[in-house]
C-alpha cells in the first residue's frame, strides 16, 4: 500500500511517479486525472473543472507544491462557496489577481484532514451525482482550512478590489 502525502488516502502500490508539482502520490494523481477528464468533457459554461483544480490544490498542499498553487486553491474555494462565483468567474478572477500579486506565503497543509477526497466524488453514480459530489468536497476541503480562511478572505477582497 502507499499512503498519498496530500489527502492520507491509501491505495494499492502501482508504482507511478508523484507529480513534480504536487503534494500527492501517483496513484492519487492519477485518480485527479480521471475526475479532469470528465469535468473538462462537461464543457459547461459554469466550469466546474477549476472547483475540481482548486480543491485538489488546496487538499493537496506542502511538500513540492507550489505557494501560488495552494493559495489560488483556496481563493477560489473562497470565492466559489462564499461568493457563489462559478468556475469560470474564477478562473477570471485569479488572472486578475496573479497580475496584482507575485509572492505567495507558504500555507501549511491543515492538521485535520478534509472527510471527502477525490475518490469520493468518482465513486459518485451519476453525473449530477458526481457534480454534487465535488460541491461537497470543495465545502470539506475549505472547512480543513478554518485556520487561515480569515486571511484567504482578506487578501482575496483586498486583491479584486483594485478592478
Amino acid at each position: 500500500m502507499t499512503e498519498c502525502p496530500g489527502c492520507r488516502l491509501k491505495f494499492p502500490d502501482q508504482h507511478l511517479d508523484p507529480p513534480e508539482r504536487t503534494n500527492a502520490s501517483g496513484e492519487c494523481f492519477s485518480l485527479y486525472s480521471d475526475l479532469m477528464c470528465y469535468t473538462v468533457a462537461k464543457q459547461d459554461p459554469e466550469f466546474i473543472h477549476q472547483h475540481v483544480v482548486d480543491t485538489y490544490a488546496a487538499q493537496h498542499a506542502g511538500g513540492p507544491a507550489r505557494t501560488i498553487t495552494v493559495a489560488f486553491g483556496l481563493i477560489g474555494l473562497y470565492l466559489a462557496l462564499e461568493k457563489g462565483y462559478t468556475g469560470r468567474q474564477v478562473q477570471l478572477a485569479h488572472v486578475k489577481i496573479a497580475r496584482k500579486r507575485k509572492v505567495w506565503p507558504r500555507l501549511e497543509p491543515p492538521r485535520q484532514q478534509a472527510v471527502l477526497t477525490v475518490i469520493d466524488v468518482l465513486q459518485a453514480g451519476t453525473d449530477g451525482e458526481k457534480d454534487t459530489m465535488i460541491r461537497e468536497w470543495m465545502a470539506a476541503v475549505w472547512d480543513s482550512w478554518g485556520d487561515r480562511q480569515e486571511w484567504v478572505r482578506a487578501t482575496t477582497d483586498e486583491l479584486l478590489t483594485f478592478f
